[in-house]
């Protein structure tokens, strides 16, 4: 039976949102301010803008001014990272510097459509000659859903018909009839931003090819193998040996388990849940619920991080989630809340929600640093001096500690973190006929419509600092609708109350759902009970056995060098030991962080030598206090240790 696409919510977009204050009003005014005009730079610096026009003989004296495949997909992303912010901050200055962009832009789309800077520039007749490593869908996709973004927030058409033109030629070449080539991209994106498309123009065109990518993948004959003999290569030479690498090693409504390169995977399976939804296809639905509950099951890290190896940038196999050598890419993390996003509006339940909040307030927030002009690619949960398995993506201080960078050679993680957190508005609410939904908790307003009535909706909290939200309804006249406010899975106790009376509602879902006839000015309370947790792992996470991690609310926390000392490896937090969380108004704009009773674990002099019998060496503990800060904001002071997970006695 197909799903009821009418009947399910729908995402409110983010121009319906206003967000004046708490700590995602610090981080999109960090972000406008900061992160992107340093991304702009790095942009010009590095030579992706001057690539746009078109100049195969100019001089290259170096590597980082050479035009790489994957450069686009950088001005797509901080294109739609402008739109949205100019959505909720208009700048005729940042304006005017994207319309000169675009037009350069337009000036380098081939007479039948195509547009990339890599192949127009250098190779001209390898056009399409290899999907599966060559990057031309992927970065056509960003590039659409940043042309979407900025013809939404100005309603200028210029970018939005660029692309749709090289859509046109994509679609003109690839699909299933004769004729065409039947391809798809080796890196998703492209299948999410098709849809995206659709969605602005109504252009069932885009829409298809997108279900054409996702149903012709991993069929037999592979086209991977096709298009590599025609290159006159052997398709056995795979640089990564399995087609598990880019998920095509099996037809998608076949797969089973999330595999390979993490953040191919949750572009795809997205973009499936995209599909999935304007299609109304219950198998896909069913699809995407098998490989989130395998993912999230088996291959998530507590930070909502995702993909422990270096090797592919991604899974190896279940439970094998090491700290400090894990990859966690900021960009996987930023995949996994789009597709969590997706998943609630194809089968609504906070599980969804739950992991989506997870991931941003740890693993994503921790990709930037705090003044926004400095990032992680890989965000590992401890560190060490002189442990950085990832160098040729992050950096490191000449004392050996790991840092952020200020850009990469590959530097996707930058402008993705700058378009997620300038559309955060538009992961707050959803709606239905007569539902809103309530997803995400920060001082906020926002404007809806129920019945043909204007219903405006306020919310004030510190969260997640505080488990308190109170809600204010402002309507001119009664308006009936519900209103479902999410009960996070982290949160075992909570209140609630309408108007000063207590409310007893068993939460439908994950969401205690409020129906009534709202008034003006009408209050709803909210109290999350947020007490420090003690986090356990599965008893399969070898690398974490014996030890806890520290969360409290959504936000995971860190031991870090600089409030500890060194040797963090030797501490341990007391089992029974007093936790408490204090508010530090002067640390990182205003933060809570977590003291208790811990003690230091070492030998009280050394022998000498590597080893030594355990019964010649006496071992002290001495106790202190230690402190604990979120995860998200380690390294933005002295460089020194990190450490997550946490041995306990």
């Amino acid at each position: 039976m197909p799903i009821d696409k009418n009947s399910l919510p729908k995402p409110v977009y983010l121009d319906k949102i206003r967000i004046p204050g708490g700590l995602w009003e610090q981080r999109q005014t960090i972000n406008r301010s900061r992160t992107i005009p340093v991304i702009y730079e790095q942009l010009q610096k590095t030579g992706r803008l001057d690539a746009w026009r078109l100049d195969p003989d100019r001089e290259r004296p170096k590597r980082r001014s050479v035009i790489y495949m994957f450069w686009d997909s950088d001005t797509g992303k901080w294109l739609e990272a402008v739109g949205y912010s100019l959505h909720t901050h208009p700048d005729p200055a940042l304006e005017k510097q994207v319309d000169d962009l675009i037009d350069l832009m337009a000036s380098a789309q081939q007479p039948d459509g195509y547009l990339n800077t890599y192949f127009a520039n250098l190779e001209p007749e390898n056009q399409w000659a290899n999907l599966r490593d060559w990057h031309e869908m992927y970065n056509a996709g960003h590039l659409t859903e940043g042309a979407v973004a900025y013809y939404r927030a100005t309603g200028k058409r210029a970018i939005l018909d660029v692309l749709a033109r090289f859509a046109d030629q994509i679609a003109a070449l690839f699909g299933p009839n004769e004729g065409q080539k039947r391809g798809y991209p080796g890196h998703p994106e492209l299948e999410m931003a098709l849809v995206t498309l659709y969605r602005a123009t109504g252009d069932k065109k885009y829409l298809n090819l997108s279900k054409y990518f996702i149903d012709e993948r991993g069929q037999d004959p592979h086209y991977f193998d096709i298009e590599a003999s025609e290159r006159g290569e052997d398709p056995d030479d795979f640089w990564a040996q399995t087609y598990k690498y880019c998920q095509a090693h099996k037809p998608v409504r076949e797969q089973t388990e999330a595999t390979g390169h993490a953040v191919r995977a949750c572009y795809l399976y997205a973009g499936i849940a995209d599909v999935a939804l304007e299609t109304q296809d219950q198998e896909l639905v069913d699809v995407s619920r098998r490989l989130w509950d395998d993912l999230t099951s088996h291959q998530m890290y507590i930070t909502g991080g995702l993909g422990p190896a270096h090797s592919n940038e991604g899974f190896t196999f279940a439970y094998d989630l090491p700290n400090e050598t894990a990859y966690a890419e900021t960009c996987a993390a930023i995949s996994l809340a789009f597709w969590a996003h997706r998943m609630f509006h194809i089968d609504p339940h906070s599980r969804y929600i739950d992991v989506m909040e997870r991931a941003l307030y740890n693993n994503v927030l921790s990709g930037v640093s705090y003044e926004g002009e400095h990032f992680f690619y890989a965000n590992p949960l401890t560190s060490y001096p002189n442990v950085n398995p990832h160098e040729h993506f992050s950096g490191i201080t000449s004392d050996r500690h790991y840092r952020r960078s200020e850009w990469f050679f590959c530097p996707c993680c930058p402008p993705n973190l700058a378009r997620i957190v300038a559309s955060i508005g538009g992961y707050f609410y959803s709606t239905t006929a007569d539902r809103l939904y309530v997803h995400l908790y920060n001082q906020s307003s926002a404007d809806f419509e129920f019945g043909g009535q204007a219903v405006q909706l306020e919310q004030q909290t510190n969260y997640p600092w505080d488990g308190r939200i109170q809600f204010t309804v402002k309507t001119d006249t009664p308006a009936q609708f519900e209103l479902a406010l999410r009960i996070p899975g982290w949160c075992r106790r909570y209140t609630l109350e309408v108007n000063g009376q207590p409310q007893s509602i068993t939460p439908q879902n994950g969401y205690a759902v409020i129906a009534r006839q709202w008034q003006d000015s009408d209050r709803v309370t909210l109290v999350l009970d947020m007490p420090v947790e003690r986090m356990s792992s599965h008893p399969d996470i070898r690398q974490d056995a014996g030890q806890i991690a520290l969360q409290r609310g959504p936000v995971v926390y860190c031991l870090e060098e600089v409030d500890n000392g060194a040797r963090l490896a030797n501490v341990a937090i007391l089992r029974d030991g007093q936790l408490h969380v204090e508010f530090d108004a002067d640390l990182f704009g205003g933060i809570s962080v977590i003291t208790g009773e811990a003690v230091r674990i070492e030998p009280a002099s050394w022998p000498g030598g590597m080893y030594q019998p355990q019964s010649v060496v006496e071992h002290t503990q001495s106790p202190f206090q230690f402190k604990a800060i979120p995860y998200y904001l380690w390294a933005n002071r002295d460089p020194g240790e990190m450490r997550t997970w946490i041995r306990r006695i």
